[in-house]
Order: structure tokens, then C-alpha cells, then sequence
């Protein structure tokens, strides 16, 4: 389910991937199911492809967000992300992933990481495997 989950550089939110075009892609927001067109030149990446620094290996990202479900019991993340301390941010990280690398994973990564994960709770997507 997450390779066709996708999140576009300066544009807000996730977007799920519809069909593909002549040298673009058709997207959905998750949020508010408007259809959009996402061109090559966009910054583009599948959250499928995507993972987060350990002390040892990168740690995929679907691991995290089952590891999140698990921890909030299916429900979106209650921390306010925008009014969080970033040691706050990093307390509730190390409970998900307690390897995380506190060097290469910054405070908006988890922030992003939140949001990530509270956008697919809110559009019944919970199935990380």
C-alpha cells in the first residue's frame, strides 16, 4: 500500500497515485480527495522507499508506522506536533523506534513522520504491511 502512497516536494500533505501520464502523474490528496497532476520535474517519492536512521541499519518506514499503530492502537497521534518541544518529539520517537540516530534524525523528520502517520490514519489507510 505505501509504494502508491506519495509525498510531492512543496506541496502539503499525501498523495495517493491514481494513473500516470505522458511525463506526469495523476495524484489524490489524501486529505481532501481533489485530483491533481504531478509533473517529473516535481520531487517525488513513494513512502514505500522510504526510511528512517537507526544506530545499525535504516529502519523501513512501514516498520515505524506499524510500530506507531501498535502504540497508539490504531488511533492518530494525540502530541500536538506544532506545539511539541522538540525533546518531546524525541521522547515519543525513542518509545516507536528506541534505536532511532539522534545525529541524522532531525525534529521535523519526526514531525513530518507524525503527520505522515495521522493523514493515513485520518484516510482509513492502516494497513503498513
Amino acid at each position: 500500500m505505501l509504494k502508491t502512497i506519495l509525498s510531492i516536494a512543496g506541496k502539503p500533505g499525501l498523495y495517493k497515485l491514481i494513473s500516470q501520464g505522458k511525463n506526469m502523474l495523476i495524484v489524490e490528496s489524501l486529505t481532501d480527495k481533489k485530483r491533481l497532476p504531478a509533473y517529473g520535474n516535481e520531487k517525488i517519492i513513494s513512502l514505500g522507499d522510504i526510511s528512517m536512521y537507526t544506530d545499525d541499519d535504516d529502519v523501513p518506514l512501514r516498520e515505524v508506522l506499524l510500530s506507531m499503530k501498535t502504540k497508539e492502537n490504531g488511533q492518530a497521534v494525540a502530541l500536538d506536533i506544532k506545539k511539541a518541544s522538540s525533546e518531546e518529539l524525541n521522547a515519543y520517537l525513542a518509545v516507536v523506534l528506541p534505536e532511532f540516530d539522534r545525529d541524522r534524525v532531525h525534529t521535523s523528520d519526526i514531525k513530518k513522520l507524525i503527520s505522515w502517520y495521522n493523514i493515513l490514519v485520518g484516510a482509513g489507510m492502516t494497513d503498513f504491511e
